[in-house]
């Protein structure tokens, strides 16, 4: 259509050059008429003009195409010197992802191009972007970094080299400014009662260690208490620090210790692309979650993502109670403000989560305050079976456990929720309660993890504790009235404190016997107790099919995994791990089982060495470092060879922690 529109165009315009000859004709017609000399040399000077301008309009013609063949031939040279030579590498391929035509700038970034080469073999990611349909992407060969672009249509990829851009933009990132605080955890315990000459020897010590730490990796350090330091530096030391896995905790741990006082160092630091006080406050919420976990340990939190370096010690014994004394008088006034109390455990109670829960009962009665525990019938495991059935001969007790529907019909503006023996909002019994209540409050002796029950108005979470029982036990002697804990409720909170120390050999600190020799003299019943952890014959003898299964994998790890398609019990399991852990050469035990609701559970113990939480929470659980658990959807046999894996991470981990020290 358009090029028949040229054609008619250029006729037109011979038309319009030829009408003044015409025009002259007609006129020296009318001339010969009367003069017909005159006429006949007006024609041949009209003649003569005539063939003239046709001369001349071929001349131009020729010249005009003349023209066009140059500026075409360069045009063509051009485009193919562009082709071959510009520095934007270009390649062709046919249906079945051969190379079929490069230019020079592509031979240069793959030395090794040749054609008919598959694209799968210069890189996979040609063919990725192809099976994704991707336009573009970022390829890097060695140190250069090219733009890589794909148009389907021609099969044709383009590569730009952006090297200098990406160069320019991880300096940028290098350079970003990454706030720290460094909190000595144990500064005030350690420090009471001791000389003044070596509380000054030990600050001195402390803050050399650190300033030269800090020196040697580019970093701002300054003390801003006696406990506390101030740190500015970038992204690219932090980088470095996170290769050497902070070594800095384990340096000022191991020269503490040789002047008798172990000091351990927590870190909270705030990092990318967010603004200065924003990242204060990370650092400041990082440094909470490390302390919230046991100290010993660094946290960083970049983007909403939260990394744990450290955390290999136990968590130490506060001497102090003012803690227990502030939070029990705390914990009063909200249960006086409050209409009605809830308590919730987490699924699959345990004898801890039951006792702490029965105690914060207790703690309501005290309080004049009706309460009630929310426990339904498909949590009751047979753990915990024989402690409910003593329960049931008490009415009053009994009465005070709901199920999830009593509980949404008590719920009112004025209700306060109270979570005892976990902080993760995923763990608890019903965990649709949380979104209704306006206060809560958490009671925990875990280490604190990244999932967090949002915005309690108040929380107690001491990691050094053996157990929430304990904890609550410790409120309750802080109650300023002086009625006594019936014999049942003293039996639960002992069975609480006495099943996560393992019979007060793990984690018990001298306030584990203060709140043990309490329960005692309210009448505990440790021969109750020891009813409550008996085992039947039965589970004797399903824990010792699952060890029969057992395997040393490295490192004194056993693993132990139960017979697929087998359900267990969760407490069951977590006693296999015990008994596993008592074996001659064991440095952790795991042990794997299937659940009644389909999932797979792995229960972890060690005596300390080993921080069976770290390897955990690599599988989405946590814990303590001797004491920990984790939950999942795949099979036995995926979950073991996952749990494998996160035995190898850990162990390089410590290999490569020795390597730094």
């Amino acid at each position: 259509m358009e090029s028949g529109q040229q054609v008619s165009s250029e006729r037109e315009r011979r038309v319009v050059r030829f009408v003044p000859y015409l025009l002259i004709v007609g006129l020296l017609l009318v001339v010969a008429i009367s003069n017909p000399i005159i006429a006949a040399i007006g024609a041949f000077v009209t003649t003569v003009l005539f063939v003239l301008h046709l001369l001349e309009e071929q001349r131009a013609r020729k010249s005009w195409e003349a023209y066009v063949e140059r500026i075409s031939i360069q045009v063509e040279d051009t485009g193919q010197d562009a082709l071959t030579n510009m520095p934007i590498g270009i390649l062709l391929y046919d249906e079945e992802t051969h190379v079929t035509w490069f230019n020079d700038p592509m031979r240069e970034i793959f030395d090794d191009l040749a054609m008919g080469h598959l694209l799968l073999d210069l890189d996979p990611l040609f063919v990725e972007m192809m099976a994704t349909d991707e336009d573009q992407a970022t390829l890097e060969i060695g140190e250069s970094v090219y733009r890589v672009f794909s148009n389907r249509e021609n099969r044709t990829f383009y590569l730009f080299d952006m090297t200098e851009e990406a160069q320019v933009e991880q300096q940028l990132v290098d350079n970003q400014t990454v706030i720290g605080v460094i909190y000595l955890d144990n500064y005030d315990e350690m420090t009471q009662g001791i000389e003044d000459q070596l509380r000054s020897e030990l600050n001195s010590r402390v803050t050399q260690l650190l300033n030269h730490w800090a020196a040697d990796h580019g970093t701002y350090i300054k003390r801003t208490a006696s406990d506390r330091y101030f740190v500015v530096t970038t992204e690219e030391n932090l980088r470095i620090l996170e290769r050497t896995k902070f070594s800095i905790l384990d340096i000022v741990r191991d020269e503490t210790s040789q002047r008798g006082v172990q000091l351990t160092l927590s870190i909270g630091i705030g990092c990318g692309s967010d603004a200065i006080p924003i990242l204060g406050q990370m650092a400041q919420s990082s440094l909470d979650l490390a302390l919230g976990r046991g100290g010993d340990q660094v946290v960083i939190k970049r983007d909403g993502k939260v990394r744990f370096y450290g955390g290999k010690t136990n968590p130490t014994e506060k001497r102090t109670r003012v803690r227990a004394r502030v939070i029990a008088n705390s914990l009063r006034d909200l249960m006086q403000e409050s209409s009605r109390i809830l308590v919730m455990g987490h699924r699959n109670p345990d004898m801890d989560s039951l006792g702490a829960s029965i105690g914060i009962l207790k703690l309501a009665e005290m309080n004049d305050k009706e309460a009630h525990i929310v426990l339904p019938d498909a949590e009751i495991g047979q753990g915990i079976r024989r402690m409910m059935s003593e329960i049931s001969k008490d009415e009053k007790l009994e009465s005070r456990f709901i199920n999830s529907f009593q509980a949404e019909q008590l719920v009112d503006d004025q209700a306060l929720l109270i979570i005892v023996d976990t902080h993760k909002p995923s763990l608890v019994v019903v965990p649709a309660l949380l979104d209704q209540f306006e206060r809560m409050v958490v009671i925990d002796h875990h280490r604190r993890g990244e999932d967090f029950i949002e915005e309690p108005v108040l929380v107690y979470l001491e990691p050094y504790a053996s157990s929430t029982s304990e904890l609550v036990t410790e409120l309750i002697e802080y109650q300023p009235t002086n009625e006594k804990l019936s014999m049942l409720e003293a039996t639960a909170l002992l069975a609480g404190i006495i099943v996560d120390t393992k019979g007060f050999t793990i984690r018990t600190g001298s306030r584990t016997f203060d709140a043990a020799s309490y329960l005692r003299s309210q009448g505990a019943d440790t021969v109750l107790v020891q009813e409550f952890l008996s085992q039947n014959l039965e589970t004797y003898v399903e824990q010792s099919h699952i060890l029969e299964r057992t395997e040393i994998y490295k490192a004194g790890m056993a693993i132990a995994t139960a017979e697929p398609g087998v359900i267990h019990d969760q407490v069951l399991i977590a006693q296999t791990a015990d008994q596993l852990l008592s074996l001659q050469g064991i440095r952790a035990a795991f042990v794997i089982a299937e659940l009644q609701d389909g999932r797979t559970a792995i229960s972890a113990r060690s005596l300390g060495e080993v921080n069976v939480q770290l390897i955990m929470e690599t599988l989405g659980g946590g814990g303590h470092l001797t004491n920990a658990a984790t939950q999942m959807t795949e099979s036995i046999i995926t979950v073991a060879d996952e749990l494998r894996q996160a035995i190898d991470r850990y162990l390089e981990d410590e290999t490569k922690g020795e390597e730094i020290e």
